[in-house]
């Protein structure tokens, strides 16, 4: 059959494969390639991106554990997240949120169940509550342990897998998985580098109430919701509180029965939701003193004045000082009532045990068309204040608190007392002032009253509850109070401790530091 074919194709046909190949190379025609290799840095930055999206998919799919801790089931996880923390779900009544640590992972424990078996076991014997605290506390370590394994095991298979997906190549697979354990690996040194285990000591509390309004139209629709709006905002406050109290084997300070327990109010600005507050505030705290830093009325007119008939059905002692949206009559209205106190021109009470002082706002400016006098007015009226403090702590019944609605005219009064309360911002501030006093701005506590539904969001409705120990008087911790504005159903309450209470300490049964 070979003898039959042409002799130049049988020559070919027997030359080595080498020639051949240079033949048909020669003979075919070229081709044009349109591809070009990749720049280091875009190859570099393609490898991360895979990393970081099958590191996140690894941790979503495999990087949960469920352990129990004491007698809850919890889920464990790990997040991404700008800001680190830790957030503890209870569902469906809120969440515990804890500055823990810094970094781009966020812990999150959701409690899904109370175990029933567990927990009628301690009922039955209360004996080992005692042993409660060290079972969680080995709980917790054998589930972090366990989570950070998992985690790691996840995001290294996420990263690889995906890697393979993407460059089909099991090298540039593995060189993204050894990278995602670098990248988790670094988070939990940023994490361990930040740990602030005094966060624990300030947990902020979050809720949500879905039974509460959730919109509300128009001023008729405000007004006949009114009533159901202020129970739920009571009821919100209620159901919190205890929750909040269950959580009270947190190693933070637990005020004893001896402490004396303020209830800081500011710029209600006639809104009747914020006696409901007040009251189930007053109850579930179990407040000594309340003590009101102006602005309670919105225009001081005498048609106002009734809005004052609630203060005797507080439940507690009221101690108020007049601020720039309260008439003279606004004052005597809350005068007259049971149960209440003003102070005015420096002079003082005795209330509880707690001697407050404090000056009316010096401005009566209820709306735009009166002219406001200005800071020197305010500046005055502190410098009345602190003359009348040194007067006072001159007999030796010194003064403990001394309240002003403006901060301007409270400043004045640093070096004098230890503690300061205003109002007048309509938001929170805190400061140690140069001479030593804390003055303490409350936020409004009518959420600015109706006319909050003037901007597209409601102001905050802000309270705080304030221990100070009852033989020296000195602040040892606060609760921050902060409810969503009116129509809004959102809560949340955070624990703070001044810088010079050791942390954990716990109070003494007299109540001295």
């Amino acid at each position: 059959m070979v003898g039959d074919l042409p002799k130049s194709f049988q020559r070919i046909r027997s030359l080595p494969a080498t020639i051949k190949a240079r033949y048909r190379a020669r003979h075919s025609e070229p081709t044009l390639s349109l591809t070009r290799p990749a720049h280091p840095y875009a190859r570099a930055l393609a490898l991360v991106a895979v990393t970081l999206i099958g590191g996140w998919l690894g941790l979503a799919v495999l990087g949960g554990i469920s352990e129990p801790v004491g007698p809850m089931n919890t889920r464990m996880s790990l997040h991404p997240s700008w800001t680190g923390d830790t957030k503890v779900n209870v569902s469906p009544l809120g969440a515990l949120v804890l500055d823990s640590h810094d970094g781009p992972l966020r812990l999150q424990v959701d409690v899904t169940a109370l175990d029933p078996v567990r927990a009628q076991t301690l009922v039955k014997h209360p004996e080992r509550l005692s042993g409660l605290e060290g079972e969680v506390t080995r709980d917790v370590r054998r589930s972090f342990v366990q989570l950070g394994a998992t985690s790691a095991g996840a995001v290294l298979v996420g990263a690889t897998i995906l890697g393979l997906a993407v460059y089909r190549r099991p090298r540039r697979a593995l060189a993204a998985g050894g990278l995602a354990f670098v990248l988790l690996l670094a988070s939990g040194g940023v994490a361990y580098a930040t740990w602030n285990p005094k966060s624990v000591l300030e947990p902020r509390f979050s809720g949500l109430l879905s039974s509460a309004p959730s919109v509300v139209g128009n001023a008729r629709s405000i007004v006949s919701d009114f009533d159901v709006y202020q129970q739920e905002l009571a009821r919100l406050v209620t159901n919190m509180t205890k929750l909040y109290d269950a959580a009270s084997t947190l190693p933070a300070y637990n005020p004893d029965p001896s402490t004396l327990r303020v209830l800081h109010v500011s710029d209600i600005h006639l809104n009747p939701a914020a006696w409901e507050i007040i009251r189930s505030i007053v109850s579930e705290y179990k407040i000594d003193v309340i003590v009101d830093t102006g602005d309670l009325m919105d225009h001081g007119t005498a048609a106002e004045n009734g809005f004052t008939s609630s203060i005797p059905d507080l439940g507690a002692p009221y101690v108020f000082v007049r601020g720039n949206h309260d008439s003279l009559s606004s004052q005597n209205s809350v005068a007259s009532r049971k149960n209440a106190y003003v102070v005015d021109n420096g002079a003082s009470v005795s209330v509880k045990g707690l001697r407050i002082a404090g000056i009316g706002d010096p401005q009566f400016t209820p709306d735009r068309s009166v002219a406001a006098a200005g800071d020197p007015a305010e500046q005055a009226a502190g410098q009345q204040l602190a003359a009348a403090i040194r007067k006072q702590n001159a007999t030796g019944d010194k003064v403990d608190i001394a309240i002003a609605h403006n901060p301007v005219a409270a400043q004045q009064v640093d070096g004098t007392v230890p503690l300061i309360l205003s109002g007048h911002l309509h938001h929170r501030d805190i400061t140690t002032l140069d001479k030593g006093s804390r003055l303490m701005v409350e936020g409004s506590t009518g959420g600015g009253g109706l006319r909050a539904v003037e901007g597209t969001t409601p102001q905050k409705i802000m309270a705080s509850v304030l221990y100070l120990d009852r033989d020296t008087k000195r602040l040892q911790a606060w609760d921050e109070i902060t409810l969503g504005g009116l129509g809004l159903t959102t809560a949340e309450v955070s624990r703070h401790l001044p810088a010079e209470v050791k942390p954990g300490a716990a109070p003494s049964p007299s109540g001295s530091p």
